[in-house]
């Protein structure tokens, strides 16, 4: 006897159930259907997704480094002292901003929009450089003022994940200009498509991770 129930090959969504013979099924995804495989898209998403759980990873590093350093200021300056919260809300609200417009260029390529696609891109990438313009001229700041990464551990953790951040926010810059000039070149391909999806998974990213750094940082260090 089967240990498949009679009926099976009809009842079967998947079309994993598969007639060998004398009433007996074999479990084999054809490949077709809603049993085959998942669609490049899909398979591209889910890697992108578990390089920035290695990202979030090593930033988790940096905020652990932080929280244990945080209070090693070695009699120079504290975050009460250095930090500017109204500059660090001007670049939250940058940030914040870029995500939207962000996603206002994805809902252009669903629509295949090439000018709207572009414009967003445009504006996002130039909310993400005003951001890291900020972010610099708060590191010359600091450096001018004897705050630099060597003068504390404190300042050593700061600048070390503030900074990992600004990279990244850099190198995001990068690939956004790279792929407005492959979208208006090559126009709305599979690929192209796939790439801008990630491109968005990796600035969602960095919002959230910004969130954590003006909370746990600025705002904490401010008040203490």
């Amino acid at each position: 006897m089967s240990d498949i129930p009679a009926g099976t090959a009809t009842r079967d969504p998947y079309r994993l159930g598969r007639t060998a013979g004398h009433g007996h099924h074999v479990f084999s995804a054809t490949g077709h259907g809603e049993g085959g495989p998942a669609s490049k898209f899909v398979t591209v998403a889910y890697g992108f997704w578990i390089f920035l759980l290695s990202d979030i990873i090593m930033f988790s590093a940096f905020f652990a480094a932080y929280a244990v350093l945080s209070n090693s200021a070695a009699g120079g300056p504290t975050g009460k002292e250095l930090f500017e919260l109204t500059r660090v809300a001007a670049q939250t609200a940058l940030l914040l901003t870029s995500s939207f417009t962000g996603g206002l260029a994805m809902l252009a390529t669903h629509r295949r929009s090439m000018a709207a696609a572009q414009f967003w891109l445009l504006v996002t990438g130039l909310l993400g450089a005003a951001f890291l313009f900020l972010e610099v001229q708060e590191f010359a700041t600091m450096v001018n003022e004897q705050a630099g990464p060597s003068r504390s551990a404190f300042l050593s953790a700061f600048f070390a994940l503030v900074g990992c951040h600004g990279t990244h926010v850099g190198l995001g810059l990068l690939w956004l200009g790279t792929m407005m000039a492959q979208l208006w070149i090559k126009g709305f391909r599979p690929d192209i498509l796939r790439r801008l999806h990630c491109f968005s998974l990796f600035w969602h990213a960095l919002d959230i991770i910004w969130i954590a750094i003006f909370t746990l940082v600025y705002l904490l260090g401010a008040s203490s």
